[in-house]
């Protein structure tokens, strides 16, 4: 490795070392509270480098012998996730509590995963990525863990579990596209996979690819929570303590989607093998966002509802997935990947906002029922509505983000002649009003149990802000991110 490859690890290197310090640091430290904003702080180092590879365009994309990339649709990854540790940080400071005495701990956790994380957004080699997938993935087992109770045991436990699983499943599906293709590079994997005589009307051209990557895509489905590889989504977020459920619902999804997404933006080639990808993909998306949407309507625990949310919403997102794989070679603004990169910052700041909310109403009231909400206007006016606003952005509603971006991923997938699954997409988005809208009723309408007046701490409060305001803001004025999402899509190093 030379200076150059360290410059292009420098924003995973240091997250990773800023794990370490806050380790170093709670080891000298009495006092816990500093280890939360020595951790905000600290990721400002890495923000600052994943700036200067965005703008220092005139060197080289790619190092550590070609596995890792710097290009600009890594950097989005970056930003983003680094944006959403640092949310989570905040607004678990108070939540943190919980936990006295083993703060620094938790905080390195999340931190050690998040390089992970990245890392995987900047793969382009099928060793690095497994590696990278494996190192964001231990530390959340742990984090799930955190509150040792029953609950929050089986959480990690089951994470561990299914997460070694489908593991080894990828592991295998990538051996076998290795041993098709003879090489790990992304890019040449794909070339070769497109030189490839067909074999008859097999999908992928081979049996032996056909395996390989329904393989893959169940390994990245489980970190995706795509169904019916989401079995252990509703247990994690229940029992799982509420930041690391945030953190959880956004990173790992965003880092899965940005190496799947690499591989479609770098898989145009046949007609055929293209449409292989579309309907693969789309048929997922049917049958997650379906999945996710049907078996949340009967929660009566609000966290585990959020977690088939998610899976639901992973089904949007294949949506944008299937419309990239059949339309890849389009120029259209709204039928490209870009598409798909605003619905996952859209989806990401409604997420925070939710789960802020949920986080500062949960911690004066210990109760996580979707009852325990009841009459919460009375009691957290401004709480509630700011709650409210998110559900809504889930649901879909202008004028937030979520309802742009799933305008976008829908237009996207009829521009692409996927005009019936953008369909299923809307009658989901409609099953779905049922469960959002049910606890907005639940907090404006009902009865409250208390007159008790809940407040929160100062940072609750300003992350959650900042993520209803994002919300907002994006819903309104959406051109800056989409230029954001076009400039990161159009430098990917093939």
């Amino acid at each position: 490795m030379n200076s150059h490859d360290l410059l292009l690890l420098s924003p995973e290197l240091s997250v990773a070392a800023l794990g370490l310090v806050v380790i170093i640091a709670d080891l000298i430290l009495d006092k816990k509270t500093p280890l939360i904003w020595l951790a905000v702080l600290g990721l400002s180092v890495p923000l600052a480098f994943t700036l200067i590879l965005w703008f220092d365009t005139p060197s080289p994309e790619v190092g550590v012998f070609g596995t890792v990339t710097a290009d600009r649709l890594a950097l989005f990854f970056h930003f983003l996730l680094i944006g959403t540790t640092a949310a989570v940080i905040v607004a678990g400071a108070t939540y943190s509590r919980k936990f006295v005495g083993f703060q620094g701990e938790f905080l390195a956790l999340m931190l050690l995963s998040v390089s992970g994380m990245m890392l995987l957004a900047a793969s382009r080699d099928i060793i690095t990525a497994y590696v990278a997938l494996e190192v964001s993935a231990l530390p959340v087992a742990a984090l799930a863990a955190f509150l040792r109770t029953d609950r929050s045991l089986e959480a990690g436990f089951k994470f561990l579990m299914l997460s070694g699983l489908s593991s080894a499943v990828l592991l295998y599906g990538l051996v076998y596209l290795y041993g098709v293709t003879g090489t790990t590079d992304i890019a040449g994997m794909l070339e070769a996979i497109n030189g490839m005589d067909s074999d008859g009307d097999r999908a992928f051209g081979s049996g032996g690819l056909m395996l390989g990557v329904v393989m893959v895509v169940a390994g990245f489905g489980f970190k995706m929570a795509i169904a019916p590889f989401q079995m252990w989504v509703p247990d994690v977020y229940e029992g799982a303590p509420t930041p690391v459920v945030a953190f959880l619902s956004i990173a790992s999804k965003s880092a899965a989607f940005a190496i799947v997404l690499r591989v479609l933006y770098t898989a145009v080639g046949t007609d055929g093998l293209a449409e292989d990808w579309s309907t693969l993909l789309a048929v997922l998306a049917a049958i997650t966002m379906t999945v996710g949407n049907l078996l949340a309507l009967g929660q009566q625990n609000i966290k585990r509802m959020l977690g088939y949310s998610t899976v639901a919403h992973a089904g949007y997102l294949l949506v944008g997935l299937a419309a990239v794989a059949a339309n890849s070679d389009s120029d259209g603004f709204i039928a490209g990947p870009q598409g798909v990169l605003f619905y996952l910052v859209a989806y990401a700041v409604t997420n925070l906002a939710v789960f802020f909310a949920i986080i500062a109403i949960t911690n004066r009231t210990g109760n996580d029922m979707i009852s325990g909400f009841a009459g919460m206007a009375r009691r957290a006016p401004l709480l509630s509505i700011l709650l409210a606003l998110g559900l809504l952005s889930l649901l879909g509603i202008p004028p937030t983000a979520g309802f742009l971006g799933k305008v976008f991923v829908f237009s996207a997938a009829v521009d692409s002649d996927l005009a019936w699954l953008a369909v299923i997409g809307v009658i989901n988005s409609v099953v779905s009003a049922f469960y959002y809208l049910r606890v907005v009723r639940t907090m404006f309408l009902d009865e409250p149990e208390s007159d008790e007046r809940i407040t929160a701490d100062i940072p609750v409060w300003a992350a959650t802000m900042t993520a209803s305001a994002g919300l907002l803001v994006f819903g309104i004025a959406p051109y800056s991110l989409l230029e954001f999402a076009r400039h990161a899509v159009s430098g990917v190093v093939i």
